[in-house]
């Protein structure tokens, strides 16, 4: 499955103010396990969809890792979804730019429908309460000021 990288913004919709976070349950990208949303309630999430081949997402996912760090004793995570058809790929991608934070894996695109993801890579925040509070298309490292931003916002 191939996504279009899409015009860099941040968005925040009325329409996302009071829906709830879509729930999932999905294998680590490594086979070891399975992470669902729920297990994260409490915390604020940063749910990241990223595939092999997306340009961006190389200096995305380390930025995102350096956040992470930085942010996960306020009660901050961050869950990243490729969408390779093979793990294989996404794996060999993170040996190049390893994070520390879990990297889940959804071959059949089940997750990124219910999201609305429409292009690459696409994330969402949600809040404490499970409520997706914004969403984050296309990336460029100028792009973390905004994040930073959204998520100490919510933390």
């Amino acid at each position: 499955m191939r996504y279009a990288l899409l015009v860099l913004l941040m968005v925040i919709s009325p329409a996302w103010a009071e829906q709830a976070a879509p729930d999932f349950t999905l294998p680590n990208l490594n086979g070891d396990g399975q992470v669902s949303l729920q297990q994260y309630r409490g915390k604020v999430v940063y749910v990241d969809f990223w595939a092999s081949w997306c340009g961006p997402c190389r200096k995305s996912l380390p930025l995102l890792n350096e956040l992470r760090n930085e942010l996960q004793a306020q009660g901050f995570e961050v869950l990243a979804i490729n969408l390779d058809d093979d793990a294989g790929d996404g794996l060999r991608f993170l040996e190049r730019y390893p994070v520390d934070y879990p990297t889940l894996h959804d071959n059949n695109g089940d997750t990124p429908q219910r999201y609305g993801v429409r292009g690459m890579p696409t994330s969402y925040l949600i809040d404490r309460q499970g409520q997706l509070v914004a969403v984050h298309e296309g990336f460029k490292p100028s792009d973390m000021e905004k994040i930073r931003k959204k998520i100490l916002d919510q933390l």
